[in-house]
């Protein structure tokens, strides 16, 4: 087992409106904190921070400025574009057992952004990043995030949600084949920790899961959900997130007028529409 890395740190939702996604996702229970602003970039963001992983709610507010890749993102549709995974050691460590097993990581970048809080003003939560080539992850966009500031982006007043959730449990990525995800996979987690059967490859991080199928296979498990005509492979389709009580979160939908559906292996499944591209399992 590779523990380098201990799980998903967080997924961004790549948003057209931000401000409609804030009201939307505020609609289906969560919290969200104050409206962040990425120094040096024209891009801000919303979060649904809980203990240990958050969701990114992120938006273009100034098209002249550097957007990275967002705005070809937006051009094809909204939806889940990429999973951070969370270090379990420092950046240098953890690149270094990277480049033991022939991977090829970046050096850590920094970002910063501007977050108002109501009390103490301005403050800067600050971030280090590290990639790896596309090969390297097939499948999935991703990137790691070591927070340097944690203290600035969880307080007790953000991790409580409405709707019960209270941490996510994992990703669904489409793909056009599995078959060729098993030896990158194997390499950057440890082959004990990746799994396959004729429909899914799954990958094990810590308490978190990714799972990989094609889109046919996944509407032949959830037939009752639509993928979205705008949907471009691959990508990733749903977020997993755990939740207290099912019936309390039914409720609380309901009572919202929240369309779901429920999945006979336990879960509600919320439809990409209510929620910017991203299809919704809480279980």
């Amino acid at each position: 087992m590779n523990d380098e890395i201990s799980g998903i740190d967080h997924v961004v939702v790549g948003v057209r409106d931000l401000e409609q996604a804030r009201l939307a996702w505020a609609r289906l229970g969560f919290t969200l904190s104050p409206r962040g602003r990425h120094i040096g970039q024209g891009t801000a963001n919303y979060c649904i921070m809980f203990a240990s992983d958050y969701v990114e709610l992120l938006g273009v507010v100034d098209q002249n400025d550097f957007v990275q890749h967002l705005d070809s993102f937006l051009l094809q549709r909204e939806g889940v574009m990429a999973a951070a995974f969370a270090p379990a050691v420092g950046l240098e460590e953890l690149r270094a057992a990277l480049l033991g097993r022939q991977l090829h990581p970046s050096e850590p970048r920094s970002l910063g952004r501007r977050l108002e809080l109501p009390e103490e003003g301005s403050v800067m939560p600050r971030f280090s990043l590290m990639s790896l080539p596309g090969q390297e992850t097939p499948g999935l966009d991703s990137f790691i995030c070591a927070h340097l500031t944690p203290e600035l982006t969880r307080r007790p007043e953000w991790l409580k949600h409405p709707n019960g959730a209270f941490g996510l449990r994992g990703i669904h990525v489409l793909v056009e084949g599995t078959a060729e995800l098993l030896e990158p996979y194997d390499r950057l987690f440890g082959i004990q920790q990746v799994t396959t059967t004729d429909a899914v490859v799954s990958v094990q991080i810590g308490r978190h899961r990714i799972l990989f199928s094609t889109p046919d296979d996944f509407s032949t498990i959830y037939p009752m959900l639509d993928i979205g005509a705008d949907f471009r492979l691959p990508g990733i389709v749903a977020v997993e997130f755990a939740i207290g009580s099912r019936g309390d979160t039914a409720d609380y939908l309901t009572r919202r007028k929240v369309p779901f559906e429920e999945i006979p292996e336990g879960s509600l499944a919320v439809p990409a529409r209510e929620a910017n591209g991203a299809i919704l399992f809480l279980s």
